[in-house]
């Protein structure tokens, strides 16, 4: 399978991105751009994007950047830092992309922008490889 069957394969058994409205944009081995829209219910008491979709929607991108290459991946640790708030009405694209890899882990790092290509978060994930096929879980 090439990374966008795999990608797709794991977004159809994956609730929560498909809550979060997730559109699967690109995919190339270790790599993924996607996209989300900003709905009212992401919003935090300020009226700002809550930290945690802005997490979540990192996560995503990580899941599926590491495991499209049909191997099993899983967090092992993830940073943010959140660079501009967002706001209801925005859209938010996560690219990412591996920039270091051992047998054992990966480290990826993820870009979140916004519509207007202004940085929104810069996620950095290490992921451990659980030696099993993603279609095989």
């Amino acid at each position: 399978m090439n990374p966008r069957q795999v990608a797709d394969y794991m977004f159809s058994q994956d609730y929560f991105s498909q809550w979060m409205d997730i559109k699967m944009i690109e995919f190339k081995d270790n790599y993924c751009l996607i996209e989300m829209p900003i709905k009212k219910e992401m919003l935090n008491g300020l009226k700002t994007v809550h930290g945690g979709i802005t997490f979540a929607f990192a996560d995503s991108a990580l899941a599926f950047s590491s495991n499209n290459s049909g191997n099993a991946a899983v967090a092992l640790n993830c940073t943010i830092n959140f660079t501009k708030a967002g706001k209801e009405g925005d859209v938010f694209r996560a690219e990412s992309v591996l920039v270091h890899d051992t047998r054992k882990t990966a480290v990826y790092d993820i870009k979140v922008t916004n519509q207007h290509n202004e940085m929104i978060a810069k996620f950095v994930g290490t992921v451990y490889k659980i030696e099993k096929k993603v279609i095989e879980l």
